[in-house]
């Protein structure tokens, strides 16, 4: 008489050995963490990138420096600090050249140098801020793409340990007595890679992004040393 198993995806996991189930349980904890990181890095950087497009815009559109500081300022104010990341590294650069100014011409002729290195200081304060700020969890998905697999492994190797020593117990060794639990342990492995393709894939294109925007900043750094240094002058 043929004996048709269960081999359904809840019924391996519910039959694993405890070890392995905790393996599958870290491993699905950590993918619902990740993708929940995935999200919130996506829409982040989406936004980031929509606020320096609308910043850069303004900025070349050819209208005053000063309006431009009190906007962002305002927006500052307005938003709990929530403005694009290139309007305050803006904003730090104006702020910090405005404070210079203002205390040199209080204590004698103003020094154009001291100017614009203290706004090219405060624009780069700025920007490592923002840059770690865009960062965020970045090491954590490339943690889950590296590591999750070899976890997803040692599950599955621990289950068909557990599976060839059930066959010690039995007479005569099938494929159907074995089948049951090296399926259980695969199931590990599936969880890992479910895990640490969607982390490498959403790592590899956030770190691309992010150093896109980096390079953008950078670039606007530049870019407002060499107005500000034409004013100064």
């Amino acid at each position: 008489m043929t004996v048709t198993q269960d081999l359904s995806f809840l019924t391996l996991i519910t039959n694993a050995s405890l070890l392995v189930q905790l393996v599958m349980g870290l491993l699905a904890f950590v993918s619902l963490t990740s993708w929940s990181y995935i999200f919130l890095k996506l829409f982040a950087i989406r936004n980031a990138r929509s606020q320096t497009e609308d910043f850069e815009r303004a900025f070349w559109s050819g209208g005053s420096l000063a309006t431009l500081y009190e906007e962002a300022a305002a927006n500052r104010r307005r938003n709990g600090g929530n403005s694009g990341a290139l309007e305050r590294i803006f904003e730090s650069g104006m702020s910090e050249f405005h404070k210079v100014k203002a205390s040199l011409g209080a204590k004698g002729p103003v020094d154009p140098g001291s100017m614009i290195d203290g706004a090219r200081r405060a624009m780069r304060a700025a920007y490592q801020r923002e840059m770690d700020a865009l960062e965020s969890h970045l090491a954590f998905l490339a943690s889950v793409g590296s590591v999750s697999p070899y976890v997803g492994l040692f599950g599955t190797v621990w289950g068909i340990m557990n599976a060839f020593r059930g066959l010690a117990n039995v007479q005569q060794a099938t494929l159907s007595a074995v089948a049951p639990g090296i399926a259980e342990a695969l199931v590990a492995t599936a969880i890992g890679l479910f895990a640490a393709i969607p982390a490498v894939v959403a790592f590899n294109r956030f770190s691309h992004d992010i150093d896109r925007l980096a390079i953008r900043f950078e670039t606007f750094i530049e870019e407002f040393t060499n107005i500000l240094q034409r004013q100064v002058r």
